[in-house]
C-alpha cells in the first residue's frame, strides 16, 4: 500500500523513516506544489507533498491541485492523508483539537479547477459521501491512539481565502452547523474522488475563527504557532496509519468512475483520453 500525505512542510521528517528521497513529477495539468518526498516506514510508502510548497509560497487559490492529485497517482499512490490547519466553528472544538471530515460545504468561487473531465470528456461522479469511510474508520483510530482530543466527524466548510472571515461571515457559517473553516480541502477531495483514491482529512483546529466574542481575532502569527505545536501530533498519527492499514482497500472509491462518464468513449479527443489514462484505467 501506498500512501499518499498532503499538507504542510516538515512532515516527511518522521523518525524512522526510510530510503528518503525526492522525485519530480511532469503532470499534462502543469506543475505540482513541489517536489515529492518519497519514504518508507513499516513495509509502506509513504509519498509527501506540502501543498503550499516548501516555504509556504502558494495561496489557496493559486495551488495546483490537478497537478497534485495526479502526481500522487502516478506514484502509485492509492490512500490519500490529508493534514490540514482548520479554525474552529464550535465550542467543543478548541484549538488542539483534531476532527475526522466527512462532509464539505464549498464556498470557493470557481476560479480553482475543479475537476479533471472537461475538454471533450464529461464525468459526474458521486460525492455524497467524499471521504472514504473505511480510510476515515482508519484515521480515526490511528488518532485515538495518539490523542484523545478527536472527533469522529465533522463538516468542512472550504472557503476562497486567503482572508479570513469577516464577522458576520463567521457568524453565517456557524448557523449552518458546520464545525471547522480552511481554504484547501475544495477541490483536493473532489479531484481525489475522480482519481479513484481514498481521501480522508485529519483537520488540526488552531484558532476559534473570529465568531467566539472574548477570543482574539484569528491571525497568521496565531495559527502557525499553533501549527507548529500540532506538526509532532500529526506525524505520530501518520506512524499509527502505517501500521493499521490493511494491504488492500475494501472500498468502492477505486470504482469511482464507474457509470460516472458519460461521454461517448469514442467522441473522446486521443490527446485528452491518453492525459486521463492514469486516473480512468479500464474506464476510458
Amino acid at each position: 500500500m501506498v500512501i499518499g500525505v498532503i499538507g504542510g512542510s516538515g512532515l516527511y521528517e518522521i523518525d524512522g523513516l526510510q530510503n528518503v528521497r525526492e522525485e519530480k513529477v511532469t503532470t499534462p495539468f502543469g506543475n505540482p506544489s513541489d517536489p515529492f518526498i518519497l519514504g518508507e516506514f513499516n513495509q509502506t510508502t509513504l509519498v509527501f507533498l506540502p501543498r503550499h510548497g516548501k516555504g509556504h509560497r502558494l495561496s489557496p487559490s493559486e495551488i495546483n491541485y490537478r497537478a497534485n492529485i495526479w502526481g500522487l497517482k502516478k506514484l502509485g499512490v492509492e490512500v490519500v492523508l490529508s493534514v490540514s490547519a482548520v479554525g474552529s466553528m464550535k465550542e467543543n472544538i478548541p484549538p488542539g483539537d483534531v476532527v475526522i471530515i466527512d462532509q464539505f460545504i464549498d464556498r470557493t468561487k470557481g476560479i480553482r479547477k475543479h475537476t479533471f473531465f472537461e475538454g471533450g470528456c464529461v464525468a459526474h461522479v458521486s460525492l455524497a459521501h467524499p471521504i472514504c469511510p473505511e480510510l476515515a474508520k482508519i484515521a480515526y483510530e490511528a488518532t485515538q491512539k495518539v490523542t484523545q482530543r478527536v472527533h469522529r466527524t465533522g463538516t468542512y466548510l472550504c472557503m476562497e481565502g486567503p482572508q479570513f472571515s469577516t464577522k458576520a461571515e463567521s457568524l453565517l457559517y456557524r448557523s449552518w452547523n458546520v464545525d471547522v473553516i480552511g481554504m484547501t480541502n475544495v477541490p483536493e477531495c473532489k479531484l481525489a474522488r475522480e482519481a479513484q483514491l481514498c481521501y480522508v482529512t485529519l483537520a488540526f483546529s488552531t484558532d476559534f475563527d473570529c465568531w467566539k466574542e472574548g477570543e482574539e481575532a484569528v491571525s497568521a502569527d496565531k495559527v502557525l504557532a499553533t501549527i507548529k505545536k500540532n506538526v509532532d501530533t500529526a506525524k505520530k498519527i501518520i506512524k499509527e496509519v502505517c501500521f493499521l492499514i490493511p494491504k488492500k482497500r475494501n472500498c468502492s472509491c477505486e470504482q469511482a468512475l464507474k457509470n460516472a462518464i458519460v461521454t461517448d468513449l469514442t467522441k473522446i479527443p486521443l490527446p485528452l483520453k491518453e492525459n486521463l489514462k492514469l486516473l480512468t484505467g479500464k474506464y476510458v
